[in-house]
């Protein structure tokens, strides 16, 4: 796997993988994952004109994953990662963690964070795996209370969530 920044092109693609993606959740019970929307192009292009999307491709450069990410606090949130379940279990998410988390600290960024769900089994035990620590309430910054906030108004509280950091060498 070759990870690079999104491109314009890649945009459509990683819809697609959004949505192969989410077919996973149907499977456990949470077909309202699985019909959610992909990020619109819109929220793509953000991402990618900040410098804050990264796509997986093959030998081949077919496009099979992506992470996009936003500045919080002094971190980098990552907002989604997503791997086509045609590649999944071959390690390209952490490679796209890796990737993430490396070029955050060449800009002196410390740690990482994410929300996820606590009982999907590719979420936060997966998380953990990748050195990702489950945050207490206490811990949150108003930055990350605001994007829980923002997840239970979509409805994703309706399943245990939590939010996790991964600190980084500085």
């Amino acid at each position: 796997m070759r990870i690079r920044a999104a491109q314009p092109e890649d945009l459509p693609t990683l819809q697609d993988i959004e949505r192969a993606a989410g077919e996973m959740f149907r499977a456990i019970g949470m077909p309202e994952i699985a019909d959610d929307d992909p990020p619109p192009l819109a929220d793509l292009e953000r991402h990618q004109q900040e410098g804050t999307a990264w796509v997986a491709t093959t030998e081949t450069n077919e496009t099979v994953a992506y992470l996009i990410a936003d500045h919080i606090d002094a971190g980098l949130h990552i907002d989604q990662v997503s791997v086509h379940p045609n590649h999944g279990g071959k390690g390209i998410g952490r490679q796209l963690i890796d990737h993430a988390a490396a070029a955050a600290s060449t800009n002196e960024i410390t740690a990482l964070t994410l929300t996820t769900f606590r009982d999907v089994p590719w979420n936060a035990s997966y998380y953990e795996r990748c050195g990702f620590r489950t945050l207490d309430d206490y811990e949150l910054t108003p930055d990350l209370t605001a994007i829980r906030n923002r997840e239970a108004d979509h409805g994703l509280d309706r399943w245990p969530r939590v939010t996790m950091r991964r600190q980084m060498i500085s």
